[in-house]
């Protein structure tokens, strides 16, 4: 008695059948995953199986480390550009602080530039500005006693005045001559020659300049403001004397002459 030959599948028939096995599969996936039959082919098969395995529970965990580790990230990337804006903007308000400083430290020193200028001009006697006298050492300018066999000399006395001041200013006397600590007065006249009052402000100047510093001043009119009313005239004063420490001064015995030199502007008020 022969048992019925057993029927192998033919290596032809292999693809129908894991097409087949496929659709099995598919059977039990959610309904968009499940296509019509024609619409599937073996390698779309393979690749719907394949997605099939990557949403395992593994996968998913995997996908949501990710993501944390993702967010944190930017979050980490958010904190040290805020820092970094912060910086900036502190940097910003540092330099225009100091900037803002710097412009009023030297605006400050402009405004405080003249006085100081005629300050140190006063007490340095440099460029030919005359010195101060200061009347509270040795008892005053009563107590200086001219320096007796002294050379005598002769002091010039110009004026000038600006072509916007509208003034005529002369000095009455021409010159003086005098020895070191003799005292002496001279008188300036100030015209003004328009129809209109004009205030003005004088600078002075001595020349030589290195006599400058034996030259000192008791009363003047320099660095004050003097009005004028229309075709209004004025005489101005100066007293002053030559330190009698000239005569000792080796450097001073080419100096025979000294010019005291006025200009008038006009004052910026007016």
């Amino acid at each position: 008695m022969f048992s019925a030959p057993l029927s192998l599948p033919r290596l032809s028939q292999t693809p129908q059948l894991l097409f087949l096995s496929a659709r099995s599969s598919l059977s039990s996936l959610p309904s968009p995953l499940l296509f019509p039959p024609h619409s599937l082919s073996l390698s779309r098969t393979r690749s719907l199986l394949s997605c099939r395995f990557l949403t395992t529970p593994t996968a998913r965990s995997h996908q949501a480390s990710s993501s944390f580790a993702q967010s944190e990230a930017q979050a980490a990337l958010a904190r040290r550009m805020d820092a970094y804006r912060a910086r900036q903007r502190e940097s910003v308000i540092s330099s225009a602080l100091y900037v803002a400083s710097i412009i009023i430290f030297m605006s400050g020193l402009s405004y405080a530039a003249v006085p100081l200028y005629k300050l140190v001009c006063s007490v340095t006697s440099i460029d030919g500005t005359p010195k101060v006298a200061d009347l509270s050492k040795d008892g005053g300018y009563e107590n200086i006693r001219p320096v007796v066999g002294a050379k005598k000399l002769r002091i010039h006395f110009n004026a000038d005045v600006s072509q916007t001041l509208g003034w005529k200013f002369r000095p009455q006397t021409r010159e003086v001559r005098v020895v070191p600590g003799e005292t002496a007065l001279a008188f300036y006249t100030a015209t003004n020659n328009s129809d209109e009052d004009i205030i003005g402000i004088s600078t002075y100047s001595v020349v030589p300049a290195k006599a400058a510093q034996y030259f000192n001043k008791i009363q003047c009119f320099c660095f004050e403001e003097q009005k004028l009313l229309a075709h209004e005239s004025v005489d101005m004063p100066v007293f002053f004397y030559i330190d009698p420490a000239f005569a000792d001064d080796p450097w001073m015995q080419d100096v025979d002459d000294i010019t005291l030199s006025y200009c008038f502007f006009k004052s910026k008020g007016t």
